[in-house]
């Protein structure tokens, strides 16, 4: 928010410059839009769907790279005395709740949600409206890793064989660090899970802050696994023409995760966010899908052969909202102290 200035020189002049500069830059029809930073990234989708969207609907749009899901979600409620997003694109259904407490965002049943299951439909006040979701999986880089060496089971992650093999994520910072650890409780329980990441801290060769980053060194040939999606494959095949990278599918299940797309409440620019909204659940579908390697929510999206090369778990987990939100505070406290040791 621009400060405002003033001119002492003539009453006239400083009425007239007040009127001028005082105007907070939201006043402008610019629809300002935040998103995690792979959703904005040079890879991600958000580039292309907007190029498009303003083609077709004349709307400029600020696309506002915010870092990580969580960061991001962290932002925007930071920013509630002074708001400056319209939309915001990537809070989670496994952490929605802290957007909801925060009162920020304002209801809106699209006419695209016939379009979308049920299943997906994670917020019966459609606050946040689902755009895509998956599976949070390991990926292999197979030319670094043996068919035989490929872990099958998250329990068999903390065999002394991985030991600085794996690239983990700060569940802090990031939804799918946060995801892997919403995982272990699913699989380990509460008495289980804190086991598993003592284990595994000797296995990690680093834990990132965000999905970009640790991904962006299991490419580079740094480790030969990472914490991802189970789609991912897709986007090596789709944009690298090869099989190289494969998911690993675990035994007891994967946990699942939907991406959601918000308006915010204070927005001024309702009509032109629906618009957007609107936008993401029909026509971006499918620059969505392969561009965040997900499934895309829209039933009408017919999805390429590439994702053929994305095995689904035959089980998807998943965590009732009131058990995680009465509890994700003290779990991310328990990790830290775990980790921290």
């Amino acid at each position: 928010m621009n400060k405002h200035r003033y001119v002492c020189v003539l009453v006239a002049i400083l009425t007239l410059s007040f009127s001028v500069f005082a105007q907070p830059a939201k006043e402008s029809k610019e629809l300002v839009v935040y998103a995690y930073d792979a959703f904005c990234g040079d890879w991600g989708p958000g580039p292309a769907i907007v190029e498009e969207f303003e083609k077709q609907y004349g709307v400029k749009v600020n696309l506002v790279s915010a870092g990580d899901a969580v960061e991001m979600m962290t932002k925007v409620i930071s920013e509630a005395g002074n708001p400056w997003a319209d939309v915001v694109i990537g809070i989670t259904d496994d952490m929605a709740q802290k957007m909801y407490d925060a009162n920020l965002l304002q209801r809106y049943e699209s006419p695209v949600l016939s379009d979308i299951p049920s299943f997906l439909h994670f917020d019966p006040l459609y606050r946040l409206l689902p755009f895509d979701y998956g599976n949070f999986a390991f990926v292999v880089d197979t030319e670094r890793m043996k068919a035989q060496d490929i872990p099958t089971s998250l329990a068999s992650l903390v065999d002394p064989k991985y030991k600085k093999k794996v690239i983990l994520i700060d569940p802090r910072t990031s939804s799918v660090g946060l995801g892997l650890l919403l995982w272990t409780i699913e699989v380990f329980g509460e008495d289980g899970y804190l086991s598993w990441w003592e284990a595994m801290k000797e296995n990690a060769l680093t834990i990132t802050d965000g999905w970009s980053s640790a991904y962006g060194l299991f490419t580079e040939g740094e480790a030969p696994l990472v914490l991802s999606y189970s789609t991912s494959p897709v986007y090596h095949v789709t944009y690298e023409e090869t099989t190289r990278y494969q998911t690993a599918i675990f035994c007891e299940g994967h946990s699942t995760t939907i991406e959601g797309v918000g308006i915010l409440a204070s927005s001024n620019q309702k009509a032109n966010a629906q618009k957007f909204v609107d936008y993401l659940l029909t026509e971006a579908q499918l620059t969505i899908a392969l561009a965040n390697s997900m499934y895309p929510v829209n039933s009408k999206t017919e999805l390429p052969a590439a994702f053929d090369y994305a095995p689904k778990p035959k089980k998807s987990l998943s965590m009732e909202t009131e058990i995680l939100a009465k509890n994700l505070d003290r779990w991310l406290t328990e990790w830290t102290q775990v980790m921290s040791r």
